[in-house]
């Protein structure tokens, strides 16, 4: 922590961790606008393509109310911990199906311990290794579809959204967190409005498609903005030896652009800015990273900042070599996966 106080303080003489209420009930309002949109959309036309292009515009929507919940869920927004709370439970369980408890127990854990091999939940997934001391901890299918990783990506992240939903009912029925029954609830209510607006204005087919397609591009952008994150870079473990500083800034990649990108990724290509402070809102993220690179530069520390389509090139590649490995292995190495599936 020696260098983190210094940093922390230049922060502060800025005034950048002040809360923000006007802008955070304006990007609410205007996107609790976008979703009436979509859903005026949905009860008046009836036009089967126009409502294709409103299943994908109700998965723009429906990741940025997302983006909303990760500002909740890091207090950025609400002054108590019980108005986070409620705005949470809102955003992410009654308007999105996911636990708000679950999806913070997990973020808060992952910000503690970037890309740890043993303490970070994002980089724990069966069939992707982020690293080679993962890929030869793999084994039968998880194995086999890891040797194909980089050019299954994008497809996989198609599912995203059924899986968090899915961890997160697993979570709030296993581990029963306090308040659970009422955010079990909440995801049931969510999906009895969404799925009866949806089967109620629409012909079956048309319904059944609307969801595909929504539920998939909903999984893809939220996915595709937390992806080029941290894959890729630095992988710690127990032995490491980082200050926070340090830590939290060679395992974070930003991502370079403007205003457009800024909205798009919901200030998280200020990754490095964003770890160091969490609780910053993120409409002040540009301003902090005036700061935080220069004093980087000063301290030796390697700050990491790429173009939009060399961020994901940078975590292709990567999972790309780790695949490889994968794929090169021996045939016995093979027998031994099939005799153990």
């Amino acid at each position: 922590m020696s260098d983190y106080p210094e940093l922390r303080l230049l922060v502060t003489q800025a005034g950048l961790l002040h809360k923000q209420p006007i802008y955070f009930v304006l990007k609410m309002t205007s996107t609790a606008g976008l979703l009436a949109v979509s859903l005026a959309v949905l009860f008046l036309v009836d036009n089967f393509w126009i409502q294709l292009l409103n299943a994908i515009f109700l998965a723009f929507v429906f990741t940025q109310i997302g983006m909303i919940g990760h500002d909740i869920g890091h207090h950025q927004v609400a002054r108590s911990v019980r108005g986070s709370r409620a705005l949470g439970l809102f955003s992410g369980n009654l308007l999105l199906g996911l636990s708000f408890t679950w999806w913070t127990h997990k973020h808060n854990q992952h910000h503690a311990h970037p890309n740890h091999h043993d303490r970070d939940p994002d980089v724990d997934v069966p069939v992707v290794a982020f690293s080679h001391r993962q890929g030869a901890q793999k084994r039968g299918i998880s194995r086999r579809i890891a040797r194909f990783q980089a050019f299954l990506l994008f497809p996989m992240l198609m599912l995203e959204a059924i899986i968090l939903r899915s961890d997160s009912i697993r979570f709030l029925i296993r581990k029963r967190p306090k308040g659970s029954r009422l955010e079990l609830l909440l995801i049931a209510v969510h999906f009895i409005w969404y799925l009866g607006l949806v089967f109620t204005h629409l012909p079956l087919y048309q319904a059944i498609l609307f969801v595909s397609v929504h539920q998939a591009l909903f999984g893809f952008y939220l996915g595709s903005v937390f992806a080029p994150n941290h894959k890729g870079m630095l992988m710690v473990d127990s032995t490491s030896q980082l200050d926070f500083v340090r830590l939290q800034v060679l395992t974070a990649r930003n991502i370079k652009g403007g205003a457009i990108t800024d909205f798009l990724f919901g200030g998280l290509n200020y990754q490095i800015e964003h770890h160091l402070f969490p609780h910053l809102p993120r409409n002040r993220l540009r301003e902090a990273q005036r700061i935080v690179r220069p004093f980087c530069e000063a301290k030796s520390i390697s700050y990491h900042e790429t173009t939009f389509f060399g961020s994901y090139g940078e975590t292709l590649r990567h999972l790309n070599r780790v695949g490889s490995e994968l794929r090169g292995g021996s045939k016995r190495e093979v027998e031994r996966e099939d005799e153990v599936e």
